[in-house]
């Protein structure tokens, strides 16, 4: 029954595959790859709802199957169908290359649920590394080849250097353990994570999930990936990519058992670093996209303070935090998409008169940009209010106090975007958006859902918390 509980993973390999082989074939077809690609994606979240509650241990038992992955499996087959969804003008991406796209998207995805489920050293050093490749790849294949390629090659440079250190920390833990399976650090890590050297270590190994959280110090990447990525692949990475990020830090900080002092102070310190120079950075910006990345920076230190209090309420609250970012970030690039439509970067600028333009997505960019701010009765604020309560109940005053002046300093930047959709004019007349029937019923079920969430999350902290309670 193995290939059961490997349902999610067998079918994105054979989708990988199908555009595997639609990739080489002479024919172009855009709209061909399109319909495939959603079906596909639109199957693969269907078949990881299906398998969520499937369990088990496989591959000698470095391979975990539980509430906890399939969750965030879920979630990541969501947010492939959403951003795949945004591709019908992939404007952004020279045609000759659609087919290869959505194949390392797949691949991309394919890789992040290997992510989720991985319990062994190398089996979640090796699913880290093929979902960040496939992204250099993706980022490159911009039709704007010289943006594409300088940041791509950013995107790489920074990338092995968290990934070396990363090694280095596996290599240290490994050398002060002698251990490489999750199961067993739990057991061991408590009672040694006070040695210099499995301190050091575990700081080292969390260098690698940073880096895909674009948390400080590995931030550095995100601004230029944001602006030079296509703007269907920036919704992937903002969402998807974060999903991943938070289900293996959960995993691999809850193995520490939370004892270590100097290692939450270290992993508070980060969090503040990241939620002040993300919000102060994207006080200044003009470049829609930047401004977005360096909001994500911030949100990586939010999210970051649920998981660092190392207990059943801040898992819960990183888990929905992880839904929040997914749903916020997702609306937020369905405007960029539909804006720029040519593919090339909005500014702000380019907001200007989108109420009366398109009233539709300037009320659901308006929801979203609420949202991230905290701004009640949406499921941002929901997701704040459980981070900082775990975190309170923790006894962690002054980081809550420090996260609250953030989101203050936070409340300007996003309300010039809805400034800039609401209350500017445009200097010259610009056309309207297009939103097909399809896109319309997307962009209203986002602002029905960041509301309604908003309002009645119990279901979904219900299920945040059964599937955080193999954690602890």
């Amino acid at each position: 029954m193995m290939w059961q509980q490997f349902t999610p993973e067998l079918y994105h390999f054979a989708a990988a595959l199908l555009f595997t082989a639609l990739s080489m074939t002479r024919r172009v077809d855009n709209r061909r790859d399109y319909w495939v690609a959603l079906s596909l994606a639109g199957g693969g979240l269907i078949v990881c709802l299906a398998a969520v509650r499937a369990e088990g241990l496989l591959f000698l038992n470095t391979y975990k199957v539980d509430l906890f992955a399939q969750l965030f499996k879920v979630l990541l087959s969501m947010g492939l169908f959403l951003v795949v969804a945004l591709c019908s003008e992939l404007n952004g991406v020279a045609r000759r290359w659609h087919s290869e796209f959505y194949l390392l998207l797949f691949t991309c995805t394919l890789a992040m649920m290997l992510l989720v489920s991985s319990v062994h050293l190398i089996s979640i050093y090796v699913s880290l590394e093929l979902s960040s490749y496939s992204l250099y790849v993706l980022v490159a294949l911009r039709r704007d080849a010289a943006m594409g390629t300088q940041a791509a090659l950013r995107y790489f440079l920074i990338g092995i250097f968290s990934s070396a250190i990363m090694l280095f920390g596996l290599a240290l833990l490994y050398a002060a353990t002698g251990l490489t399976y999750l199961s067993d650090l739990v057991q061991v890590l408590p009672g040694v994570i006070d040695q210099p050297l499995v301190l050091v270590a575990v700081v080292l190994t969390l260098g690698g999930f940073f880096f895909k959280l674009a948390l400080f110090p590995f931030h550095f990447w995100a601004p230029d990936v944001y602006v030079g990525a296509p703007n269907q692949l920036a919704a992937f990475i903002a969402t998807a990519s974060k999903v991943a990020a938070v289900a293996v830090l959960l995993r691999v900080v809850a193995a520490t058992g939370g004892q270590e002092t100097l290692l939450v102070d270290s992993l508070a310190a980060l969090a503040i670093i990241s939620m002040t120079v993300g919000n102060l950075a994207a006080l200044v910006q003009k470049d829609f996209k930047r401004l977005l990345a360096y909001s994500s920076i911030a949100q990586a230190g939010y999210v970051l303070i649920g998981i660092l209090c190392m207990s059943p309420e801040g898992a819960d609250a990183a888990i929905f935090y992880a839904l929040a970012l997914l749903l916020m970030k997702f609306t937020c690039f369905l405007a960029v998409v539909k804006i720029a439509a040519d593919g090339g970067n909005p500014s702000l600028d380019a907001l200007a008169g989108l109420h009366r333009r398109s009233p539709l997505l300037a009320l659901a960019l308006m929801m979203a940009v609420f949202a991230l701010a905290g701004i009640p009765p949406t499921i941002g604020f929901t997701a704040k209010l459980l981070v900082f309560s775990a975190a309170m109940h923790k006894g962690y005053l002054v980081l809550v106090l420090i996260a609250m002046f953030n989101v203050v300093i936070s409340l300007y930047y996003y309300l010039l975007i809805v400034k800039a959709a609401y209350l500017t004019e445009p200097a010259v007349e610009t056309p309207a958006p297009v939103l097909s029937l399809s896109a319309r019923a997307l962009t209203t079920a986002l602002i029905i859902a960041i509301v309604v969430v908003g309002f009645y999350p119990n279901p979904l902290i219900v299920m945040a918390r059964q599937a955080s309670s193999s954690l602890f």
